[in-house]
C-alpha cells in the first residue's frame, strides 16, 4: 500500500524538528514549545486512538469464550513497560513537574520501537514511523525544560521480538500486544496533555 502524501500537521513538525536540530538546540533558541507541545499532543492523541481502534477491531473479532478468556488472562498479566516508573494516578500525575512527565513519556514510547514492528501485521497504519516522530519531538522539548538533557537508550519490550515465530500463541499475543500498546499511549496522552496545560498558567489542567 502506499504511504499517504505529508499532511500540513507533517510539513509543520517536520520543519521545527529541522531548525531545531541546525541550532544546537537550547531553551533561548527554541521560542515556540507551545506550538511543539500542541503538535506532540496530536500526534499522541491521534495514535491512541489507532490504538483504540485496533484493539476494538480485533476484539470483535474474538467469539464470547475467546474474549473472556483472554481478558482473564490479561488481568492477570501486565505489560513489560509497567516496568518503567511512572505516575500511578491522577494526583501523582498532578504532582509531577514537567520535565518528570516529559522524560516518562519519552521512555514509553521509546518502549515501543521493536514491539511496533509487529503492528505492522495488525493494521495499515505505519506506526513505527509515527513514533520515532513523537519521540524526536520529545527529545527537543525535554531539551528545553533542562540544559543539555541526556535521555538514556532504550528500554525494549523483549516479550513481543519473536512474535511472528510463535504462531501457536498469536491469539494471545496479539491481544497482549494491542491492549498494552492501548494503554501506554493513553498514558502518554495524558502525561503530555498535563505538561501542555502547565504552559498556560490560566488553564485548568484537573485530570
Amino acid at each position: 500500500m502506499s504511504a499517504s502524501p505529508p499532511t500540513t500537521e507533517d510539513t509543520l513538525w517536520t520543519l521545527i524538528l529541522l531548525v531545531v536540530l541546525s541550532l544546537g538546540v537550547s531553551s533561548q533558541q527554541i521560542t515556540d514549545s507551545q506550538r511543539l507541545f500542541t503538535i506532540a499532543v496530536s500526534r499522541v492523541q491521534h495514535l491512541h486512538i489507532l490504538a483504540q481502534r485496533y484493539f476494538g477491531n480485533f476484539e470483535s473479532s474474538l467469539g464470547p469464550d475467546e474474549k473472556r478468556q483472554l481478558n482473564k488472562i490479561f488481568l492477570q498479566d501486565f505489560c513489560n513497560s509497567d516496568y518503567i516508573i511512572s505516575p500511578i494516578d491522577k494526583h501523582e500525575t498532578q504532582r509531577s513537574s514537567v520535565l518528570e512527565l516529559l522524560l516518562v513519556s519519552y521512555r514509553l514510547v521509546e518502549s515501543w520501537e521493536v514491539p511496533s514492528r509487529s503492528l505492522a501485521a495488525l493494521s495499515r497504519d505505519q506506526i513505527s514511523g509515527k513514533l520515532t516522530e513523537l519521540k524526536t519531538g520529545l527529545q527537543l522539548l525535554i531539551r528545553t525544560n533542562q540544559e543539555a538533557a541526556f535521555v538514556e537508550g532504550g528500554v525494549a519490550l523483549g516479550r513481543f521480538e519473536d512474535y511472528d515465530q510463535r504462531p501457536d500463541q498469536n491469539l494471545r499475543r496479539n491481544y497482549e500486544l494491542l491492549a498494552c500498546f492501548r494503554k501506554d499511549m493513553h498514558k502518554v496522552e495524558t502525561y503530555l496533555t498535563v505538561a501542555m496545560c502547565r504552559l498556560s498558567p490560566e488553564a485548568n489542567c484537573t485530570l
